[in-house]
């Protein structure tokens, strides 16, 4: 990088700083409203009782989120600025959860089997739209923000996204509580796109440098240097295989509102208060975990996150009252910073020159993400066929697994 560059970023380090956490707030106060974890699989429950169907919402967002990334980091080998690219990608991930209201409004007027085919429409272009925007986005804030505080940003903004979806996921659960569906779930979507357009014009607003200009690399030599990454990294691979396993440790976290309100009885707004103590865990632990990783060890911090994730399915296989889940989804909180947020700043850490950051990111997210979209499709299955215990138990095996392939690595 020039070193004009490196004055550029140190002079609008705050800027940028600040600019991030009111981008990531406002879009984390839309997300509240459609929540993965709560508001969109209730939807989806209300349109269908397979499991299966519940399970695939959240490994249809994941796997469009990973999938694409390392198709991605060959767009931007020559770019002099990843901003341009950000801002495009990002409205796909954006628009669809208007999509989504219109698909509720019209529900009542269509079959079920029409709204869930339409439902699964929008979330496939909206984890496609996120998968297109997350390689650029990360390498930008990787680019604007030094590298001793990566680990921070990413905590923060972590923090500031779940402070604002906890608050927004309360104001979710009155509104599926009081107003009549399907217009409760309507109006939470329609919210989600308002929320994410304001949050759209904070990140425009990101001031990035220009790197020094290369020719883009064909897609033969971008594929050999990715390859040759795999086979000279053992660490790089080990954390590829952890990243695999980190899905199938958190198996069972698209199920525990399902399972709690089937077995226990629990209402929608239950759930929501539920989610948004989801939330609020994430954002005590979001900035402390990246802040630790920093100064300490990411890996040490992803091998605390994936006992976490075991501990939260081994309390779900022995629950016997919805009170449990508190403990549960605490736990979940710091199994999620772990498995989301923490390999952000992980992943950057193995690249020696900042230009190989996009492979190591797209390498990171793209190889796992067939496990992305399997293991809660696995999960579902076993859901259906054996019942939630086993799945619980299988999820809890992986996370211990995790862990100790963790300890394997070098720092």
């Amino acid at each position: 990088m020039p070193p004009n560059a490196e004055a550029f970023i140190r002079k609008h380090l705050r800027f940028n700083f600040i600019i991030g956490m009111f981008d990531g707030g406002f879009f984390g106060f839309g997300v509240g409203f459609a929540s993965f974890a709560a508001v969109i699989p209730l939807f989806v429950h209300h349109l269908t009782d397979s499991a299966l169907l519940v399970g695939l919402v959240p490994a249809v967002h994941n796997i469009g989120w990973q999938l694409p990334q390392l198709l991605t980091a060959g767009w931007m080998s020559g770019m002099k600025r990843y901003k341009p690219l950000v801002l495009l990608m990002t409205i796909h991930e954006r628009v669809p959860y208007l999509g989504l209201a219109i698909v509720a409004f019209i529900s009542p007027q269509v079959t079920k089997e029409v709204a869930l085919a339409l439902t699964f429409m929008m979330l496939v272009w909206q984890g496609f739209g996120a998968g297109l925007a997350a390689n650029p986005w990360t390498s930008m804030v990787s680019k604007v923000m030094p590298v001793e505080l990566h680990g921070t940003f990413f905590g923060t903004q972590s923090a500031a996204y779940n402070g604002m979806a906890g608050l927004s996921a309360i104001l979710a659960g009155l509104i599926l509580d009081k107003v009549a569906g399907p217009l409760n779930f309507s109006l939470c979507f329609a919210l989600t796109f308002l929320w994410m357009a304001v949050s759209f014009v904070f990140l425009s607003q990101t001031r990035e440098p220009e790197s020094q200009p290369k020719e883009r690399e064909q897609v033969s030599a971008f594929l050999k240097k990715s390859l040759a990454i795999l086979r000279s990294d053992p660490n790089f691979r080990m954390f590829l295989f952890v990243r695999v396993l980190s899905q199938f440790a958190g198996m069972a976290f698209s199920f525990y509102i399902i399972y709690a309100v089937g077995r226990f009885g629990m209402s929608d707004a239950a759930a929501s208060i539920l989610v948004s103590l989801l939330l609020i865990g994430q954002i005590v632990l979001s900035p402390l975990m990246g802040r630790w990783g920093d100064h300490w060890s990411h890996r040490g911090v992803m091998a605390l996150g994936a006992l976490g994730a075991s501990l939260s399915a081994f309390l779900a296989w022995f629950a016997s009252s919805s009170e449990w889940f508190y403990a549960i989804f605490l736990l979940q909180a710091v199994a999620t910073v772990a498995i989301w947020t923490i390999p952000l700043a992980f992943s950057v850490s193995f690249a020696e020159k900042p230009e190989d950051r996009p492979i190591y990111i797209g390498l990171a997210n793209t190889i796992p993400a067939p496990a992305t979209i399997l293991a809660p499709v696995i999960g579902g299955w076993i859901a259906d066929a054996s019942g939630f215990h086993l799945m619980f138990i299988l999820s809890a095996a992986c996370g211990l697994l995790m862990a100790a392939a963790l300890l394997k690595m070098k720092d």
